[in-house]
């Protein structure tokens, strides 16, 4: 079995909790990954690779998610979610003005400075760890993009629901806790639904109880090929099968279109999927070759 399952991971998972969930109804043999990880608290869209999948993570185009999150003002926490302690603010609100005033500053090419509770890790140990026995370390910034930040409803607890789109490794409760500073008031993040990443949007999505409820997963994958959509395809010639096979190299002429070097492409066979290569020198080379 050889695809992606989409999962709605629910509040109170990991990411890792669902890897472990899947691969035990699978009978525990087959290889399960995550491609992308969703904190506990935080639901929404988490895709899992699945057998051979697991070796096309480099080739996924996630850099591109969508979030909506709900930004409280008015206090920011250690933990800079509804889940930590309180360490500043009191408890001023913001208008809705105020508020979309503040945005345009944190769109674009931005820094961030990782939350300490986070999975971030350093010397092999997790900030979050670290954070819990009172260890505080300096952590750099980091670069990270925001392509739109819009406020979708004022609630009528003073706090707003925001959607985010955002390139990969942004926090959004950092992101929630740094429009708090620039307001000066504080704020953090309440919950946080992951509506999509990459290819992959809520309507893919597969809660747990419907994989619970399923004795054979294959109906729920999306083809292995599919997420790989960015990528040029090449047909290669009939007669060369037994050479993908092999992951032996392909000469131009099995090749249509002959790609250019070192650009990854999708090989296909007999309108099969065989894998993902690169032309390099002379010939083609398989850096996954996945023909079944």
């Amino acid at each position: 079995m050889n695809g992606f399952l989409c999962v709605l991971k629910p509040p109170g998972m990991t990411s890792s909790d669902v890897v472990v969930r899947v691969r035990r109804k699978l009978g525990g043999k087959t290889k399960v990954g995550h491609a992308g990880t969703l904190d506990p608290e935080a639901a929404g869209v988490l895709p899992l690779m699945i057998g051979k999948a697991s070796r096309l993570f480099d080739y996924l185009v996630d850099k591109e998610k969508t979030y909506v999150a709900q930004l409280i003002p008015g206090y920011s926490t250690d933990t800079q979610d509804a889940h930590g302690q309180i360490v500043s603010g009191e408890g001023r609100g913001v208008s809705l003005e105020e508020l979309e005033a503040a945005l345009p500053r944190f769109v674009g090419e931005i820094k961030q400075i990782p939350p300490a509770f986070s999975a971030l890790k350093r010397d092999g140990q997790k900030l979050c760890d670290l954070a819990r026995q009172g260890v505080r370390l300096e952590v750099e910034p980091r670069p990270t993009r925001v392509d739109e930040i819009r406020v979708m409803h004022a609630l009528e607890d003073g706090s707003y629901l925001i959607r985010v789109r955002c390139g990969r490794g942004t926090y959004i409760r950092t992101l929630c806790h740094d429009i708090g500073e620039a307001l000066g008031c504080g704020a953090h993040m309440g919950f946080l639904l992951r509506t999509q990443t990459g290819m992959f949007t809520l309507s893919d999505a597969h809660t747990i109880e419907e994989i619970d409820a399923e004795t054979d997963l294959s109906g729920l994958l999306t083809a292995i090929d599919r997420p790989l959509g960015h990528l040029p395809d090449v047909t290669v010639a009939p007669e060369a099968e037994r050479f993908v096979r092999n992951g032996n190299e392909l000469r131009p002429a099995q090749l249509d279109p002959v790609p250019p070097q070192g650009v990854s492409v999708r090989l296909y066979v007999g309108g099969r999927f065989a894998g993902i290569g690169r032309m390099r020198g002379e010939g083609m080379k398989f850096d996954a070759m996945l023909l079944e």
